[in-house]
């Protein structure tokens, strides 16, 4: 297995280089940034191993830039946990909190090439619907989901709030399907996927010799989308030149072709989402308020996962058995304390890093159980020692072996309301 180590702290990389190779079956090489490693990297590559902070090129540029080519691992400190959680988004299913024992990275390598073999053999498949729908339920998704129900009646801008990975697409899909444009296309594009000069082409299309490589006429995604819905993902990072045009666009119902005089008519709906504070970008004269405006008619925050936690074991039930099935696995199931760990651990990345999380487990799992050490979710930070969510769980269960599962009796004895102990008693699938 060949590695490519990126780091710039010498120290650090000389002691990753020579602990790792140790390891016969590793075959290392190290880069002192990104932009050195881009010009080495290769197909015979299998995994990339990457430092956040790095000059010249950070690790979040350095993934997007390798398209997906690789496998990564990222390497983080906690004042870098969030940017950490970006990469979820980006494919990284592994990032290790430092400091980490070489063990815990040995191990993630494995883990990864194990994953990397079983999806090279695995039969190809559909994807798996995760972005199809909502995979669980919870009084506080129930709640925005009737917003989001009034929302697909009208043909106002729709601006979705959140952090990365709490299912923002899912619900524009949603207000797009039980909306009166259900039929017309929906088109998703992600500002932050795209470089920030083909932003403007992209989304607005161009006319044959625009530019140097404008060989032939092209339509924008507003044309694509007339009719239905345009869904503008990551629409801080929309560079501030960009912004205007949109504007225009969406207050004038036409937009103009690169190249060309002549404006199109378009009819379609706009929804946004960020997980960015569009205030601080406002006041730092990084985002336009009248657009900002313009976008906010109906604003919709989604919680995250942490607030939402009835949804934990229903999504990873769910997401388990798709992949049993996808992978032919036969029939797993989470073990009590990984489903303790599940509840236990705070998922920063959301229903994303859930969902890679089940996926990486079930295939590695070599058993019918999935257990705490094929989650791995110590290297993310999650503590071993007992949770308060776990131990009220353990408390609860015996109290209710006690009482024979008479709840009023379990109710009197555990000094809760009725209403309370029915609420955690589907909260830790009792």
């Amino acid at each position: 297995m060949k590695i490519a180590i990126v780091e710039d702290d010498i120290n650090m990389r000389k002691s990753l280089e020579i602990a790792i190779g140790d390891y016969p079956e590793f075959e290392i090489r190290s880069f002192k940034n990104a932009k050195d490693a881009l010009k080495h990297l290769d197909d015979s590559f299998d995994l990339v191993i990457t430092d956040i902070n790095m000059p010249g090129m950070d690790g979040i540029e350095f993934v997007k830039t390798l398209e997906g080519r690789y496998d990564v691992i990222i390497m983080t400190g906690n004042a870098t946990l969030s940017r950490a959680i970006e990469s979820i988004q980006l494919g990284v299913k592994d990032f290790l909190l430092k400091p980490f024992e070489i063990e815990t990275l040995v191990t993630a390598i494995k883990r990864s090439d194990t994953v990397r073999q079983k999806v090279k053999t695995a039969p190809a498949k559909s994807g798996d619907g995760e972005q199809n729908g909502f995979l669980a339920h919870s009084p506080a998704l129930e709640k925005l989901i009737a917003l989001a129900d009034r929302a697909a009646r009208t043909d106002a801008t729709v601006l979705l709030m959140g952090e990365s990975g709490v299912g923002k697409e899912v619900f524009a899909r949603y207000i797009h399907e039980h909306s009166p444009r259900a039929k017309k296309p929906f088109v998703a594009i992600n500002m932050a996927a795209i470089p920030e000069n083909l932003i403007e082409s992209e989304l607005f299309g161009f006319e044959k010799g625009a530019f140097t490589d404008a060989i032939e006429a092209k339509p924008g995604q507003f044309e694509a989308a007339d009719g239905g819905t345009l869904f503008l993902d990551e629409i801080g990072e929309m560079p501030y030149g960009v912004q205007a045009k949109l504007l225009r666009a969406i207050q004038e119902r036409e937009v103009q072709r690169l190249g060309s005089a002549k404006p199109v008519k378009v009819d379609v709906r706009i929804i946004s989402a960020t997980n960015a504070q569009l205030e601080q970008k406002i006041a730092a004269d990084a985002f336009r308020e009248d657009l900002y405006y313009r976008l906010n008619t109906i604003p919709l925050r989604i919680p995250p996962l942490r607030e939402r936690r009835e949804e934990i074991l229903p999504i990873a039930e769910t997401v388990l058995a798709r992949n049993c099935e996808r992978y032919e696995l036969g029939e797993k199931r989470f073990g009590e304390t990984a489903r303790d760990e599940l509840l236990a651990y705070g998922w920063p990345g959301n229903i994303r890093e859930l969902i890679a999380v089940v996926e990486r487990a079930a295939i590695l799992s070599d058993g019918e159980e999935i257990t705490p050490e094929a989650l791995f979710l110590e290297s993310r930070g999650l503590k071993r020692e007992r949770s308060i969510a776990s131990m009220e769980r353990e408390l609860i269960a015996e109290v209710l072996e006690t009482c024979r599962n008479d709840h009023a009796e379990a109710s009197r004895m555990l000094g809760m309301s009725p209403g309370v102990l029915k609420q955690k008693i589907e909260t830790y699938n009792l």
